[in-house]
């Protein structure tokens, strides 16, 4: 089927599937939040469905009649293409193409789709790009028909081409697939090398001995505009969904008089495709390496704990499940719920990233954290080695200090390397 290039806003029409044990709300939050990106990728909702099965149907998800039933509603609407709410198997797409007679899309391509619009530099181009090439690729066989050419797409003609179809510029990708797949191998190739070089960097900055620390959270969560707050970063703050997707990293003083590195992630989401958990997973990898993860909660949204949930869900397939949190619930200006949940959770603090209430709290929480991660060793320096006590003052937090026949004793609070340097001069 020709995917055509339109200038204007496609119309959609939503599909949703409940499956035990799934309930009808959870299913009509997810196609709210479906709604939500497709608006965001730049096309209007003219339509919704909402059908309840007890297993998908492997031939086209919602069965035959239901297909049929879309198809007539598609053409009461006048839309343009159907959305479901859950993955469809690219036979699946195949066969609800032939009977919608429309392009049948998921919740992946549109995810997928906004983050075509909004890669900004080349490596965050490039694991989009390979995200979709491998989302797409599996899904060519059986599509005889050209697709419309989308040269440029990643580029100014990414807001003209229709949802689902912005990505690398490609044409009669059936026949071109050999060439795609030599596309997958040179990206790889390309991620790994900015690997290497970000693993560099990160390894620079660990020779600082700075603490890093992580902003995570749901997508519109308010991390971007917690950075600005934090570091007078300067990042684009916008209202909509995926709006940060390259990494930024800056140096934030904390109250107590440390230094640490502070990074901003993209934002993550329900039923995230793995194919961009992939693709990202280079980008991602600070995550995992942080001392210490700052989990911005948006409180004003309708289930504040199902979007931790989503965001730990992915935390654990990038492997950080174990990374210290801190759970930070925002957007205090506009409601109550931030005060109410973060008393509900010992050890979490509420804030408004937009208006400054409770970033000093925050720091002072951040610092806290990170010194109890930090070893309290007592040490016995000799007189003769004032230096040593000196670099135990600057590396450390010295809690007490007293002078005895042999030396000065120090109790201090160390980081692992800091305790290691000074591990002759320990005493038990």
């Amino acid at each position: 089927m020709t995917l055509i290039e339109r200038t204007f806003r496609e119309r959609i029409v939503l599909v949703g599937v409940v499956i035990p044990p799934l309930r009808p709300d959870d299913v009509e939050e997810s196609l709210d939040e479906l709604a939500l990106l497709v608006d965001t990728a730049g096309a209007d909702v003219v339509g919704r469905v909402l059908q309840r099965r007890d297993r998908p149907d492997p031939a086209t998800y919602v069965g035959k009649g239901k297909a049929q039933e879309l198809h007539e509603l598609s053409l009461e609407v006048d839309s343009d293409t159907v959305v479901f709410d859950d993955e469809l198997s690219p036979a699946q797409q195949r066969n609800l193409e032939k009977i919608l007679g429309r392009t049948a899309i998921d919740r992946t391509d549109v995810i997928l789709d906004i983050f075509a619009q909004n890669a900004r530099t080349q490596e965050g181009k490039a694991q989009v790009e390979l995200a979709l090439l491998r989302h797409r690729l599996p899904r060519l066989r059986g599509r005889g028909k050209q697709l419309s050419q989308q040269a440029g797409a990643m580029g100014a003609g990414a807001a003209r081409a229709p949802i689902g179809s912005r990505g690398p510029g490609e044409t009669q990708l059936e026949i071109d697939r050999r060439r795609l797949l030599r596309r997958v191998t040179k990206l790889e190739a390309d991620l790994k090398q900015l690997t290497l070089t970000r693993r560099t960097q990160r390894k620079s900055r660990a020779r600082s001995r700075h603490r890093t620390v992580s902003l995570v959270g749901y997508t519109n969560a308010g991390k971007s505009t917690l950075l600005n707050r934090l570091t007078d970063a300067g990042v684009l703050v916008e209202d909509r969904l995926f709006a940060t997707l390259d990494p930024r990293t800056r140096r934030l003083d904390l109250p107590g008089g440390e230094s640490v590195v502070l990074s901003d992630t993209v934002g993550f989401i329900r039923k995230l495709p793995h194919q961009l958990v992939e693709a990202f997973r280079s980008t991602l990898e600070v995550v995992g390496e942080s001392d210490l993860l700052v989990h911005v909660v948006d409180s004003a949204a309708p289930d504040p704990q199902a979007e931790i949930d989503a965001v730990r869900a992915v935390l654990a397939e990038i492997g950080a499940q174990d990374v210290p949190e801190l759970l930070a619930y925002n957007k205090a200006d506009i409601t109550t719920e931030a005060k109410r949940l973060a008393g509900r959770q010992p050890g979490s603090v509420y804030l408004s990233a937009l208006s400054g209430e409770g970033i000093e709290g925050l720091l002072e929480t951040v610092g806290d954290r990170l010194r109890a991660l930090d070893r309290v060793i007592e040490l016995l320096v000799p007189f003769d080695r004032g230096d040593v006590v000196a670099a135990v003052h600057r590396e450390g937090e010295v809690i007490t200090e007293a002078h005895e026949a042999t030396g000065t004793r120090l109790r201090a609070r160390l980081d692992d390397a800091g305790a290691n340097r000074f591990a002759q001069f320990e005493v038990s």
